[in-house]
């Protein structure tokens, strides 16, 4: 590895202010501030089970709803995921995990291409779960993917329970993650010789 994979990615519009430090050769380290608590948990979980290390402060406009928060999020971890990758040379590319959560299972596979594109198919039954919309489960990797310049595939092979849902599609893009940012050679992962 020719550089240290980490990155601080700040983000600031008029909904919201985002500093967030990432580094993917951590031990698991979350420091995590987003005023809305399940976004917390799940984010925390994404760090303890992709070892990554995360630090994330978080002020939005929380008094219209989750929304441009845990979007600007995505688009912010997904640049950071980017730029700690770098030129990519010597990873894996490619990551692909099926994870259970109790009645829950859930594949994730993704592609550090540089081309961005998500495919999600999970289906909620509830609105919300805690102070978190549903529906931003979707638009956070769908912001995730395009800045990090993924292609992501998240597929709820058995649905259930919806917290369990969320925690296991959260768990496996962390393991899916880990898989495609593993060194293993020491050349460009493509036949372009550039991603």
């Amino acid at each position: 590895m020719e550089h240290n994979r980490n990155a601080k990615v700040s983000r600031v519009t008029g909904e919201t202010d985002i500093t967030l430090e990432f580094d993917i050769d951590g031990t698991g380290k979350a420091d995590i501030n987003t005023g809305i608590g399940f976004f917390f948990f799940f984010l925390n979980r994404f760090a303890r089970h992709g070892l990554f290390d995360l630090k994330v402060d978080l002020k939005g406009d929380l008094e219209v709803d989750c929304h441009h928060s845990i979007e600007d999020c995505g688009i912010v971890l997904g640049t950071a995921i980017k730029e700690a990758v770098g030129d990519k040379k010597s990873i894996k590319r490619f990551g692909s995990v099926i994870l259970p959560m109790d009645e829950s299972l859930c594949l994730c596979s993704l592609d550090l291409s540089g081309r961005p594109y998500l495919v999600f198919d999970a289906e909620f039954t509830t609105n919300r779960v805690g102070d978190f919309d549903t529906e931003m489960v979707k638009e956070f990797f769908y912001a995730v993917s395009y800045a990090a310049g993924m292609n992501l595939h998240i597929k709820m092979l058995e649905s259930g329970n919806n917290h369990h849902m969320i925690e296991c599609i959260f768990k496996a893009f962390a393991k899916a993650l880990k898989e495609a940012i593993k060194v293993e050679h020491d050349q460009i992962p493509s036949t372009k010789g550039v991603l």
